[in-house]
């Protein structure tokens, strides 16, 4: 299926995002797919977070327009609760409450949100951590006693609570070893497939982006420089790609991903 026989489930369409006087995007903009998982990256300081921020109404742009589905993100449009229970976020770090439980920031949006009572919400938290590959006596323990995996699984059970049609990953392998990195890459594929997920996905992992990725937008120059298949990305005549691509660990992913595929 072509590009323009796909449904659009996010469109950015003259995005620019500023503090004060420094620009970070300029008229940006990017379609993401229902149903594939699209890999971000860029420089330090392209403003990938700020973009996943921008389209999940957490930033607000000084101009242009966000839609998801056929609901406005901005401007806003009355919309936003709707909105909001459309997808699911998973921050870097985390970004659970360390006062709560596991358990317990799971419940969280389950009741605020959905407006479960307690029982009604633990029962289905502990369903999403089992989905998130976490073992059932995590459910009691609190953030600081998890290790970098266990935290990661638990903001993306939480992400997982309200049955979201899109999941945003923050680098989400930041910080773990190769073998828990590629568990997770291996989750989200499992999920993406199991669930009908949309992935919109801020990494700089290049294994993740050779393994699971089906496309790979590149911020840079204040705008999507390009957003396709790893091949026409990895041809994209730019400086920044092509130390990015072609560098040791860009092969080296290359090679292992191919490698993969061959089996």
């Amino acid at each position: 299926m072509s590009d323009a026989e796909r449904p659009v489930i996010i469109e950015v369409r003259d995005v620019t995002n500023q503090f004060g006087s420094h620009v970070v995007h300029q008229r940006l903009d990017l379609d993401v797919y229902k149903g594939e998982i699209l890999g971000v990256v860029g420089g330090s300081g392209s403003g990938k977070s700020v973009l996943l921020r921008t389209i999940v109404g957490l930033q607000r742009p000084a101009c242009g327009t966000v839609r998801m589905g056929d609901l406005m993100v901005f401007p806003p449009s009355g919309g936003e609760r709707q909105t909001q229970r459309r997808f699911g976020v998973l921050f870097q770090r985390g970004a659970l409450f360390s006062s709560l439980t596991v358990l317990e920031n799971v419940c969280l949006p389950l009741i605020e949100h959905a407006g479960l009572t307690r029982p009604q919400a633990e029962h289905l938290a502990r369903v999403k951590l089992g989905m998130a590959g976490l073992p059932a006596k995590s459910a009691d323990q609190y953030p600081a006693s998890l290790s970098g995996g266990m935290i990661k699984r638990a903001a993306l059970a939480r992400a997982l609570a309200l049955d979201p049609e899109i999941l945003f990953l923050d680098e989400p392998t930041a910080g773990l070893d190769p073998i828990g990195a590629g568990a997770f890459d291996d989750l989200i594929v499992t999920l993406r497939n199991a669930l009908g997920l949309t992935v919109f996905l801020v990494t700089h992992d290049l294994d993740t982006l050779y393994t699971i990725c089906d496309r790979v937008a590149v911020l840079s120059q204040k705008k999507v420089l390009v957003a396709d298949t790893l091949p026409v990305v990895e041809a994209c005549d730019d400086p920044w790609v092509h130390d990015y691509f072609h560098g040791p660990r860009g092969r080296s992913a290359r090679n292992v991903a191919h490698a993969l595929t061959d089996e």
